[in-house]
């Protein structure tokens, strides 16, 4: 009995270990060596950054710019500003300006870059983690890394980038137009989805991954967090970063590190400097100094390689690495090892045919019954709390507690169900079940995702417990629950991962995790005669937490209710209209809206982009304002071989921050530049915006209060018709409307155009 309370208790602590390690668990302070990165410093120089709001063009924008500027020039580093013109493969023009600055170093090779950006998203987020931290990680690391008065042998570039939010737009004109890009050998890239969490690594590069993990392991931060999985993944997934435009656009190496936890937070007016985890930041200073120290010195012309490595973060051995070359010799051990054990048990007697079947019934209602439970829970919980589908992010403000509340269903469904064929003698028969199923996995994922090739380490763990429970009738628990720690400490962080970075809608892959991990550690809970006391155990905490979720499902100050209101003028109907994206009204926008709001499908013809494809949903008519409309003229238009070639100048009367461009599918253009930057054409097309979604052309996001020059090329007898929505993101301080500000249990709602003031105006060229 004793034994069996510490096998459980050490495998509770593994648990426990294998998240605690993923974190300092203290920062720097203020008073750190003048020559370490100090989180507190970091922090101070943050405070100024996120005071408001600062995306591209605004005021705020140009101030923290300013501020950037002025602490790179007290490290005495000259600094330069690049200023261009971008219009990324989004369909977003803007004129990003960035902040560059070069140490020497004393040899001729390829230099090392630090990146991050600089702009908030637009228009109500202050940008505090995405990507304040990174910048201000940066900024101090490297006053710590010049303190040391130690000479480098590579160049290290500064790159604080602009317009990332918007489409990368300054990593865009540094790739691709300014000189020192071909210099750059490396770049390591500071970014984050959330507030708080560890950072993750991901590797960025086209070619194979050995070299930069080889350097990865050498540098040895302290706490890495990082496996292929996640950067297989990572890959599928429309996620770019800046880092994005060095890979695809000159083959250029880098790592990124980002934190996703805390997601409900991205993008919002919660991204605050007040709520950004102070460990998060602390876990980017501990990537940034020992990567920089070690790649400083490192030959940055000898990263590329053809060879991929498989690696995983675990406690003690930090990262693990090893070629891909191995997956399948691995494979094929593991498999040769479990039918020997196999073949060993029947032998022995320790494992029956009969019992075999048991366990196959008892791993796959375990598993099934857990992931429906899992998928069919969650879909009933968005119909109970239709609120949750207000957060555009996947990711609710109790999403943590919705985690936990999984994860014990899940276990209570194993106990019970492993509670029915417990037998005395039966552990390594029931053992069989998942340890082929997570070799057909280990199989699968060998050949279409090889990143996850890792799995095979625990089911060598597992043999080795296999084989102790077939020699032994009565097997040391304690020693039976430390082989499980490393199946424990690299998968356990999964379960959690999952739906931190890919939604609550994966809840079911969380279930399903937790199913295969426990069916591992069947080498110890089969010894356990009373299995459905523990079941009956994680049925009371699944009750807690479902009740600690429902007290907090509601929107209040700290977690705020995301909604939307704009206000449109069509100057052709002279017509207007309040509209939203939300699907359930509050008192707010209810005042616009009313409580029998109309649908809107009239403006879902043209939806104006946003992050999820999120629609206008409803509308109603609204009072007539007189605004400055902007104007629009025709500079020439001629025709040459068939193709009209129009020049559009619009001009903007009430200093607009965005203009939306429509055309109906029907339109087609051969060719188009907009204040001097030619369209992106795909490779398959003759035409530009070929693929264009719910009409849209593109999108301008307005710097200086510039002209917006269109010239586009059409078919001679094509009629073409265009709409402009000029926007502003004053509709709550513009005296006209005296719309009041929302009550402090709301923020704006991310991702989508609000609090703006749009006008629509309709061109047709006949």
């Amino acid at each position: 009995m004793i034994k069996k309370a510490i096998a459980l208790i050490l495998i509770a602590i593994t648990v426990f270990w294998s998240f605690y390690v993923l974190l300092p668990s203290k920062i720097s302070n203020i008073d750190a060596p003048n020559n370490a990165f100090s989180t507190d410093r970091a922090l101070v120089q943050l405070k100024e950054i996120s005071k408001a709001p600062h995306y591209l063009g605004n005021e705020a924008h140009a101030k923290v710019r300013d501020y950037i500027i002025s602490e790179l020039e007290k490290l005495e580093l000259k600094t330069e500003v690049q200023i261009d013109y971008s219009m990324s493969q989004w369909g977003n023009l803007s004129k990003p300006k960035n902040v560059l600055a070069r140490i020497p170093g004393s040899n001729s090779g390829k230099a090392l870059l630090l990146l991050s950006h600089y702009d908030s998203n637009p228009h109500s987020s202050v940008g505090a983690s995405d990507a304040g931290s990174g910048v201000v990680t940066i900024l101090e690391g490297i006053r710590a890394f010049l303190s040391t008065g130690k000479q480098l042998k590579n160049d290290i570039i500064i790159l604080i980038t602009d317009g990332e939010e918007l489409g990368l737009n300054g990593a865009d004109i540094f790739v691709n137009k300014h000189p020192w890009a071909k210099d750059v050998g490396l770049v390591l890239n500071f970014e984050a989805r959330g507030s708080g969490g560890p950072s993750y690594m991901l590797i960025e590069t086209n070619q194979g991954n050995a070299n930069l993990m080889k350097g990865f392991v050498a540098a040895n931060p302290e706490f890495p967090v990082a496996n292929s999985l996640a950067y297989s993944i990572y890959k599928m997934l429309p996620n770019d970063t800046d880092l994005t435009r060095f890979r695809a656009d000159k083959d250029i190496d880098g790592f990124n590190f980002a934190f996703i936890d805390d997601h409900f937070d991205y993008h919002t007016a919660l991204d605050t400097y007040e709520r950004l985890d102070r460990n998060t930041l602390e876990h980017q200073g501990s990537y940034l100094m020992p990567l920089l120290t070690y790649f400083a010195d490192a030959d940055l012309t000898n990263i590329k390689s053809t060879e991929d490595y498989i690696y995983f973060n675990v406690p003690l051995f930090k990262t693990v690495i090893y070629p891909f070359s191995w997956i399948i010799p691995m494979l094929i051990i593991a498999l040769v090892l479990f039918i020997g054990l196999l073949v060993y048990g029947l032998k022995r007697k320790a494992i029956t045919v009969s019992e075999i079947r048991k366990g196959y019934g008892a791993f796959f209602i375990a598993l099934l019954v857990s992931g429906g439970i899992g998928f069919g829970l969650w879909k009933l919980i968005l119909i109970v709390y239709p609120q949750y589908n207000e957060m555009l992010h996947g990711f609710t403000y109790n999403g943590h507690t919705y985690i936990a509340l999984f994860v014990c269903i899940a276990l209570a469904i194993c106990f019970y169900v492993y509670h029915k064929v417990y037998n005395v003698e039966n552990t390594a028969s029931l053992l069989v079940a998942p340890l082929s199923f997570w070799l057909l996995i280990c199989a699968i994922v060998a050949f279409k995702l090889q990143g996850a090739s890792f799995f095979i380490i625990p089911v060598f763990f597992a043999l080795l417990s296999l084989f102790v429970v077939i020699r032994q009738k009565k097997p040391n628990l304690i020693l039976l629950a430390l082989l499980g720690m490393p199946l424990l400490t690299i998968m356990a962080p999964l379960v959690k991962m999952f739906p931190v970075g890919l939604g609550l809608k994966i809840l079911f892959v969380s279930c399903i995790f937790v199913v295969l991990i426990f069916s591992l550690l069947i080498s110890v809970f089969g010894y356990f005669k009373h299995k459905n006391r523990l079941s009956v155990v994680f049925i009371i905490a699944s009750v807690w937490f479902l009740i600690s979720a429902h007290t907090n499902s509601h929107f209040t100050q700290n977690t705020p209710k995301p909604n939307s209101l704009i206000y449109m003028l069509d100057t052709n109907s002279n017509t207007a209209v309040w509209a939203t994206y939300d699907d359930v009204l509050d008192t707010w926008t209810e005042a616009y809206l009313t409580k029998t709001p109309d649908n809107a499908d009239l403006l879902k013809q043209n939806t104006i982009g946003s992050k999820y494809k999120s629609g206008f949903t409803y509308t109603k008519k609204a009072p007539l304002k007189q605004l400055q409309k902007p104007v629009i003229d025709i500079s020439h238009d001629t025709i040459v071989n068939g193709k009209r070639q129009i020049a559009i100048c619009i001009t903007s009367k009430r200093q607009a921050e965005r203009v939306e461009v429509f055309s109906d599918t029907t339109n087609v253009f051969y060719s188009a530049t907009i204040n001097g930057v030619s369209a992106y054409q795909n490779t398959d097309s003759e035409y530009v915006f070929s693929e264009r979604l719910n009409n849209r052309l593109f999108s301008y996001f307005v710097t200086d209060n510039e002209l917006l020059d269109i010239i586009i090329t059409v078919p001679e007898s094509q009629e073409t018709s265009l709409q402009f929505y000029e926007c502003t993101y004053d509709l709550l301080t513009n005296a006209m409307f005296s719309v009041p500000d929302r009550k402090a249990n709301m923020i704006p709602k991310p991702f989508v155009l609000n609090d703006a003031v749009v006008i629509k105006s309709s061109l047709t060229i006949k």
